[in-house]
């Protein structure tokens, strides 16, 4: 066995089971290897993906921008056909502007305009670059935003259509407008020649707030039916600077969101920085991937946005299912291959592990394990066959050297024993001859001293009373001082007495009777008051007594307030004082439990184990060391036990146990 421990001492710990190696290398590749390149395939399918929908909307993006390109080129070939056509010329060469009127109204609401009118005066034309580029004799079309006032000049109707209220809208930018009032307009100007020869410019345009009919003709040609999947839309909207004029999104199942605001983000990047935003966006109460282009007017200024975009959600809840499916589709796959690979992994681990147990439990004082295998199916079992043999002659080998040390080992104790007995034995007889010795020297001086106070004592007694009777009536001038020294002189009697009692105690044991405990203890308080009335303490008495003992009263109180006054000295200026007596027994004998407990300032434990010795005191003013002694002697004559529990800081515990009174 010490050579196994000292071999398992000098090889390294074994950190990992063979098991978990061998299921390691058999289960890498399909739960480590092929979740990553799962991963791996997942991240980039879903960032193909999401490019996927990007240039899917970039195509939506461009789609609506062609035909947005259409609506203005059209406009401005339309215009600049009716100033070329020869019925436009024969109406100006008649002179008549009511026909010219007539004509231009005719042809704006053949063309779908929303204004017609011919401008003769360059003075007239205001600072439209549009209208300026057509005096220059050059067609030109743009869009341009007109005020409020401009369109009331036009008709008062296209102003009342341009106006839309602005509705709150989650990520906006803060706005303290409340009304969208200006109108985005498709604007175009073509060159007329006059019959005077000068030139005059055709000037025609369409209002393009609320225009309800131009986006939903953009939504309709880029996102036919069925090219998006159930569950998502397309929308499409023209924005003038942030606010929806024109849109196919909708605020409610009835209302559509005009008035609505672009989040703050998606306008900082296209309107202040002329970007275009291809990006999933918030548009009014949902995310949609979206598509925002810059649109400017005829003096270059970015004044408001083109945008497509389709409802993200079912693309999301796609991408998640596929997800889904795919780890779906793992987890099966390991789940029918793990149990495989642990069926094929068991026959090579599991004659390791038993070799393995079977190595620890003999480490561990059981030489009669085994592997036990009971087919021999390759190397590893014929290994785990052979272990048995070696451990069959270990066993062998240790079961005689036990029997050897088990029989040196009896020697050993029975001579160990022998020596220990008579140490034990001398070491008492030492202690006992030291104690009668220190005793008996301790009496013998005991006696002798107080036979010589006792003298002197006497005569200062018999001298004082000799010297009362002389005085007389004069004794009444010195009472004090006769008293003070009745005082002192009773004091050197009472020491004496005390070192008569230790020194003898078979002379001074008086009568005993039988007494209730609970009965003395109630005596004794009077005994303690003055020094209960020093000082805060709390006295808690629990009498609980039935039974009688038989000692002498005057020595049971004696012991007593020896108890109470050291427990009250320890507690100088406040504390608890603890009295019970109770019904105990002690080896089979029934007797009465008292306990004194203070609060005080307790012990430390080399004072603990010298307080019964004589002459020991640690109140050097106050005490003679006796009391102690002689309270362990007159409970030990009476075959009672006193005992003696403390702690610094947590007070002591003194406990006293007299027989009962046969």
């Amino acid at each position: 066995m010490k050579l196994f421990s000292r071999i398992r001492a000098e090889r390294p710990k074994r950190t990992r089971s063979v098991r978990f190696k061998l299921l390691a290398i058999a289960l890498l590749p399909t739960l480590v290897i092929l979740p990553l390149l799962l991963g791996v395939m997942m991240v980039r399918w879903n960032s193909k993906f999401d490019a996927l929908l990007t240039s899917k909307v970039s195509g939506d993006l461009t789609i609506a921008h062609q035909y947005f390109a259409h609506i203005l080129e059209n406009t401005g070939e339309q215009i600049a056909a009716l100033g070329q056509s020869v019925a436009f010329r024969n109406v100006l060469n008649d002179g008549d502007p009511g026909t010219v009127g007539g004509l231009l109204a005719q042809r704006q609401q053949a063309m779908g305009l929303d204004f017609l009118y011919l401008v003769e005066g360059r003075d007239k034309a205001g600072d439209w670059p549009v209208i300026a580029s057509a005096f220059a004799g050059n067609s030109s079309t743009s869009v341009d935003i007109f005020s409020n006032t401009d369109l009331a000049a036009i008709s008062p109707d296209l102003a009342a259509r341009a106006r839309l209220d602005l509705i709150e809208t989650p990520n906006a930018v803060p706005t303290a407008r409340d009304a969208e009032t200006r109108g985005m307009v498709v604007h175009s100007a073509s060159p007329v020649e006059l019959p005077s020869g000068r030139t005059a410019a055709l000037v025609g345009g369409i209002l393009l707030n609320q225009n309800l009919g131009f986006i939903d003709t953009i939504n309709d040609l880029v996102y036919r039916q069925s090219s998006l999947p159930e569950g998502s839309q397309g929308t499409a909207t023209l924005f003038l600077d942030d606010v929806r004029v024109s849109t196919n999104v909708r605020l409610f199942a009835d209302r559509r969101a005009l008035g609505t605001r672009v989040s703050g983000i998606v306008r900082k990047t296209v309107l202040e920085d002329g970007k275009v935003w291809l990006d999933r966006a918030f548009v009014v109460n949902d995310w949609y991937i979206s598509a925002y282009e810059p649109i400017k007017d005829s003096y270059g200024k970015r004044v408001g946005m083109l945008y497509v975009g389709f409802l993200e959600t079912p693309f999301a809840r796609t991408k998640y299912e596929s997800l889904l499916i795919l780890i779906g589709a793992f987890l099966f796959v390991a789940a029918l291959s793990v149990p495989i690979f642990l069926r094929w992994a068991r026959g090579i681990f599991k004659p390791l592990e038993r070799m393995a147990n079977t190595i620890g439990q003999v480490e561990s004082g059981d030489l009669s394990a085994r592997t036990n295998l009971t087919q021999i199916q390759d190397e590893i079992s014929l290994v785990a066959d052979h272990l048995d043999d070696l451990l069959d002659q270990v066993q062998e080998r240790d079961k005689r050297l036990r029997a050897w040390n088990d029989e040196l080992n009896a020697r050993v104790d029975e001579r160990t024993s022998e020596l220990r007995e008579a140490n034990r034995a001398l070491e008492e007889t030492t202690k006992q001859l030291i104690m009668s010795e220190k005793l008996a020297a301790i009496g013998e001086i005991t006696a002798g001293v107080a036979h010589e106070i006792n003298n002197p004592v006497a005569v200062l007694q018999g001298n004082l009373d000799v010297l009362r009777d002389l005085l007389g009536d004069h004794t009444r001038l010195a009472d004090t001082e006769f008293r003070l020294i009745d005082e002192q002189v009773n004091r050197i009697n009472l020491i004496v007495t005390k070192l008569l009692q230790f020194a003898k105690p078979e002379e001074y044991a008086g009568y005993v009777e039988r007494h209730s405990v609970g009965e003395v203890i109630e005596d004794c308080m009077p005994l303690v008051a003055h020094l209960l009335s020093r000082a805060e303490i709390d006295v808690i008495r629990e009498h609980k007594s039935n039974r009688l003992v038989l000692m002498n009263r005057t020595e049971l109180q004696q012991v007593l307030v020896n108890l109470m006054v050291n427990a009250l000295h320890a507690m100088p200026d406040r504390g608890t004082l603890t009295l019970i007596d109770e019904d105990a027994d002690r080896n089979g004998r029934p007797g009465i439990l008292m306990t004194v407990r203070d609060t005080g300032i307790g012990m430390e434990p080399d004072i603990l184990n010298r307080i019964f010795d004589p002459f020991y005191t640690t109140k050097r003013r106050e005490g003679t060391g006796l009391g102690l002694s002689i309270t362990k002697t007159l409970i030990d004559r009476q075959g009672g036990t006193l005992a003696v529990e403390s702690e610094p800081g947590k007070g002591t515990i003194f406990t006293i146990w007299l027989p009962e009174a046969d």
